[in-house]
């Protein structure tokens, strides 16, 4: 059963790939239009994630002080949010099912009685 969609913005950076996860394309449409609206209804986490060159489809970690320093010249995450929110590409996708094991009695995942 799928657990709904991410929403996402996906920026492409000189040194980088950096991720801003949204709340909806509504929610980051309605922002781009209006600056008055706070950045806790846009934005799901206020965390930058870092794909290292994989595209928007990379394996996601904090974005370090760093490597936002290098990308952006300042590691103000405000700013840099803003910044991958109004250049960045949106991008809704869904979300993956929960990971782990469909059938516990399947072959040598099983529990082994003890003697």
């Amino acid at each position: 059963m799928s657990r709904g969609n991410v929403t996402k913005v996906f920026y492409k950076g000189e040194t980088d790939d950096f991720i801003v996860f949204v709340e909806s394309l509504d929610d980051l449409a309605a922002w781009k239009k209006d600056k008055s609206i706070p950045l806790a209804q846009v934005v799901d986490a206020f965390q930058i994630m870092v794909t290292h060159k994989h595209g928007a489809q990379g394996q996601l970690d904090s974005a370090s002080k760093a490597s936002l320093e290098n990308e952006f010249g300042t590691h103000n995450e405000d700013e840099i949010i803003k910044k991958i929110l109004e250049e960045g590409q949106p991008q809704n996708v869904p979300a993956s099912e929960r990971p782990g094991t469909r059938n516990e009695s399947k072959g040598t995942r099983q529990g082994h009685p003890t003697a």
